[in-house]
């Protein structure tokens, strides 16, 4: 069904009664003939929200004329036009119901009243009335309205012409000439704003006259007759080309001269669509960036902000002088206006302000160093810190210094924001080779620094990856060994602990020793206080302190043996590395047993119960592994092909894997520009438009983006609506009872953005009238019954349709229960027929979506909800299984196919992520095998997300596809 944009928009009416009380004609009818005027007006209420459901109680119509119309209350009298706009004022014929001459009547005495509001809001009803038999009689009034002395009434009387010149011609053929000469004539801003915009619509030469006599005063001119000037220009100027030079001109001067906010930003608009010249586009948006600094409401900094986008990805390279002007936008303290603001920054940054906005982004990181208390100025910290990420990437010049800026920083970070550091300088360091040599020396001075375990370890993985002279790898070991400490661990440990036991008893029997009085030289006794005596410190010995500030140390005693199967993996490295190299053996063999002696006393340590976490069975079967290895290397009768396969392990495969990596994230980021490129660019084969070889009555018409995006939003996507076949309908019909009841109903479910829609249709089966017959719903989940349909009489055999919508507030399984009522015969009980339940499909609010691998891992250690589901499947492969899962969940994959294997590959792992159509974030992690002895697809998959439901709900569509895929098929009988 499409949708007609001319069509009348009726008003919408608060439905009161909120626990879906439903009334009879002969209700309503008993409350209008002796209710007063209180109980009328919450019957009119509840009239307005039966009508709006779809009943339209054509037999109130008289009741309605004979006891609330000649009513004086005000609040009546609204109400009433209310109902005027939707009551049905044809016949079956299609001809005038008798009964709306009486209403005309009282439509005149309203035009002639002498309050103002009245007649004011009867001027409005008029214009969304669209009968040329009640408006011929309307005319006359209308038109002395428009000499009346209150502007309250001029400005709707003005419009109630243009719409009864647009629904009949003749009813008002010199409409023109009366709009005309009203717009010159009047003094109200209101009122000659709408006298200019029905006057564009009917007389275009007209309007253009008018537009050209205020041009020289158009700074003096009111803001709302201004805008009404913009949208003219915009308009006429996609349909008559040879004007768009000098329509840009004078938007031009009005934007360099406007003062209200709303002129600016519809000027920019207006520009944006007309022209596509450089220094308009630098002009226009210079003006959005002055807007979005000044004003306060950060939606209204958004959406300025989205206008700023499109003008630089329609014009790519047209705003590059703008970028510092935008970052002063950065200001705001809301975190999405500074997210947004960066990331059109990025966009437009090049090698010629690059420095320039590095620069000012490192105040920005200094500002936030002060506040770092602040959760905002974290997280917004995070944000420059990515954004310089993503300039020093680009532009290699810039890389050595934004590297040395941000380790100086790595001690005040978290642990996410220091990780992307580390993870930034592998780039770097892969991209740039001639910088490794500087960069890896700043990373070591700044190694002692950093605080997160999870950046030691990417420090460490660049240490073993990228030190590859005898100088550097001798460095490196230099750093390693000063941060570890004093080997053995565990005897250098207890040697302390035993060293404070003894310095805490000599200190308690010093304290023993000095209790009692004690005197003064001067012969008096000295009197203590509780706030003097200092509980004594000396154990903490300069030893402790200094561990304390080594990295590696305070990591293994702390437990986390983690980052030592790391330690070991970058030793072996380094030991490989210099010893392939051909470098002084006594060295290499110095190398191999202080690493033997590391390793020892870590597992040493981790066995131990001086340490806050014994070490894992995983962590300690690594360090094992690197012992293995060292012990092997001093093994004289090692093979060549063995040496040549650890080299391969922990020299090449690692690496090669972190270029694979950066390949796929480049090939992405291509494929991104290409795409906005391809959006925006135009084929070669084009005709090239001369303006001086267009005729004034030329057909070129160009299209306005603006209008578009106003057609899409009122009457949606065609293109959609054509998939809406008949065939698509018949697929959504729910049965609610079954044959054999008394009353057959059946729903068609329609899903809207956040709505549903059941369309139920009730079939009498019985030969008797079924009396006050009505349908109660109830909910599960997160919906709400929006209405509830009246009562109503069925004859027999008959059919009866009802409209019922349901609001969706979350992605979580919802469902909706209900029965049908009706009178029994003669003094019997209701009758109730039960329905089937309804289950609303999740997957059509659940759409894929992209996230980088920082925004996964955060969102999944914050997320507490997870739910984990066991899989068993009879799938052929594992990226069948992988393609059903996608299919049942409407998630998209995160790792890139590269790293998913091959198709017979016997294990798989992969992110995915989605979003819904309320914001609600789902992950999902899959890991499965095929298992070798019954070749099932075995394993699990964890989903987790914000809220319980959306979990629960994803968790039970997986449980769906392994029973839909496993259930046996019978091929042949």
């Amino acid at each position: 069904m499409s949708l007609d944009s001319k069509a009348p928009a009726y008003t919408l009416v608060f439905d009161p009664s909120t626990n879906g009380e439903s009334y009879s004609v002969s209700d309503f009818q008993k409350s209008l003939e002796k209710g007063s005027d209180n109980e009328k007006i919450s019957t009119m209420k509840a009239i307005l929200a039966t009508m709006l459901e779809g009943n339209p109680l054509p037999e109130l119509l008289m009741h309605i004329i004979r006891f609330v119309m000649p009513s004086k209350d005000k609040r009546l009298k609204k109400l009433l036009y209310f109902y005027w706009e939707i009551v049905p004022k044809l016949d079956q014929e299609g001809k005038l119901r008798h009964e709306m001459i009486l209403v005309c009547n009282a439509i005149q005495h309203d035009l002639q009243h002498p309050n103002e509001y009245i007649r004011g809001n009867t001027l409005r009803f008029l214009t969304k009335l669209r009968e040329s038999e009640l408006l011929e009689q309307m005319v006359p009034s209308v038109l002395q309205c428009l000499q009346y002395r209150h502007a309250y009434v001029r400005k709707y009387a003005i419009l109630a012409v243009l719409s009864i010149y647009n629904v009949s011609e003749h009813l008002l053929p010199d409409a023109k000439d009366i709009i005309n000469t009203f717009l010159v004539a009047e003094t109200d801003p209101i009122c000659k704003r709408n006298a200019f915009l029905a006057l564009s619509q009917l007389d275009r030469e007209k309007a253009l006259e008018y537009l050209d006599a205020n041009i020289a005063n158009i700074d003096g001119v009111d803001p709302l007759l201004q805008i009404a000037f913009v949208e003219f220009i915009r308009s006429d100027a996609t349909q008559t080309p040879l004007l768009k030079s000098q329509y840009v001109d004078l938007l031009l001067e009005l934007l360099t001269s406007a003062t209200a906010d709303e002129v600016i930003f519809e000027t920019a608009l207006a520009l944006t669509v007309l022209t596509s010249n450089a220094s308009a586009l630098i002009t226009t948006a210079t003006k959005l960036i002055d807007l979005a600094v000044k004003v306060s409401d950060n939606n209204v900094k958004l959406i300025v902000l989205d206008r700023i986008q499109d003008i630089n990805t329609s014009n790519p390279g047209a705003l590059e002088e703008l970028t510092l002007d935008l970052l002063r936008i950065l200001n705001s303290e809301d975190l999405d206006v500074r997210s947004k603001a960066l990331d059109i920054a990025m966009d437009l940054v090049t090698s010629r302000n690059a420095e320039d906005v590095v620069q000012l982004l490192k105040k920005e990181i200094q500002t936030t160093v002060s506040n770092s208390a602040n959760d905002k100025s974290l997280e917004y910290r995070e944000l420059l810190i990515k954004t310089i990420r993503g300039i020093a990437i680009r532009f290699s010049e810039m890389s050595a210094n934004v590297v040395s800026l941000l380790l100086d920083l790595v001690s005040e970070l978290n642990s996410t924001a220091a990780s992307g550091i580390i993870s930034f300088v592998k780039e770097v360091m892969e991209k740039y080779p001639q910088l490794r040599q500087e960069l890896l020396n700043h990373l070591l001075n700044s190694l002692v620094n950093i605080k997160s375990a999870k950046a030691y370890r990417g420090a460490l993985w660049v240490i073993g990856e990228y030190a590859l002279t005898d100088n550097e790898i001798q460095n490196c070991w230099k750093h390693i060994r000063s941060n570890v400490g004093e080997v053995p661990i565990l005897q250098a440990e207890r040697k302390k602990l035993n060293k404070t036991n003894d310095e805490s008893n000599e200190g308690e029997e010093q304290k023993h020793k000095q209790a009692g009085p004690v005197i003064l030289p001067d012969g008096t006794y000295a009197t203590e206080s509780a706030f003097d005596s200092v509980k004594d410190t000396s154990y903490k010995n300069q030893d402790e302190d200094d561990n304390e500030t080594l990295p590696i140390r305070r990591f293994v005693l702390g437990g986390d043996f983690y980052t030592a199967s790391i330690l070991a993996s970058t030793i072996i490295k380094l030991v490989l590395r210099f010893e392939k190299q051909g470098s002084n053996v006594s060295i290499t063999n110095a190398l191999k047993a202080e690493a033997l002696l590391i390793l020892v006393s870590i597992i040493r340590v981790g066995e131990s119960s001086i340490v806050k976490k014994r070490i894992d069975e995983d962590s300690s079967e690594r360090l094992m592994t690197a012992i293995g290895i060292l012990l092997d290397e001093v093994n004289p009768h090692e093979t060549p092909a063995e040496k040549e396969l650890l080299e391969l392990a922990f020299l090449d495969a690692t690496k090669n894997s972190f270029k694979s990596h950066l390949a796929i994230s480049k090939r992405d980021k291509k494929r991104i520009v290409s795409k906005t490129l391809k959006k925006n660019t135009e084929p070669i084969e084009k005709a090239v438009m001369f303006r001086q070889f267009i005729n004034a009555d030329s057909n070129v018409v160009q299209k306005d983006s603006i209008e578009e995006d106003l057609e899409l939003a009122t009457n949606g996507d065609s293109a959609a609506l054509k998939r809406r076949t008949m065939t698509s309908s018949l697929k959504k019909i729910v049965p609610l009872t079954g044959f054999s009841d008394p009353v057959y109903a059946e729903a068609c479910i329609t899903n809207n953005q956040f709505d549903v829609v059941l369309d139920v249709l009730l079939v009498n089966q019985t030969k008797e009238t079924l009396k006050n017959l009505h349908v109660q719903f109830a909910t599960l989940g997160d919906l709400k019954i929006i209405d509830n349909p009246p009562k109503t009489n069925v004859i027999p055999h008959g059919f009866h349709r009802i409209t019922i919508t349901v609001k969706v507030s979350s992605a979580d399984t919802g469902v909706i229960f209900g029965n049908i009522i009706y009178d029994g015969g003669h003094g019997e009980d209701a009758r109730y027929v039960i329905l089937n339940d309804v289950h609303i499909d999740i997957m059509d609010y659940i759409k894929p979506a992209r996230t980088d691998d920082d925004t996964f891992r955060t969102m999944w250690n914050a997320f507490e909800w997870e739910n984990k589901i066991s899989v068993k499947s009879a799938l052929p492969t594992l990226h069948t299984y992988l393609n059903e899962l996608v299919k049942g969940t409407n998630m998209g994959i995160l790792t890139p196919t590269e790293a998913l294997g091959e198709e017979d590959s016997r294990f798989l792992s992969c992110n995915l992520y989605a979003r819904s159509s309320f914001g609600e974030d789902a992950l999902a992690n899959l890991c499965i095998e095929r298992n070798p002895t019954t070749n099932e697809v075995v394993g699990y998959v964890r989903i987790r997300s914000k809220g319980q439901g959306l979990a629960l709900s994803l968790g039970d569509r997986v449980a769906l596809i392994a029973k839909q895929n496993n259930n046996a098929r019978v091929t042949r009988v």
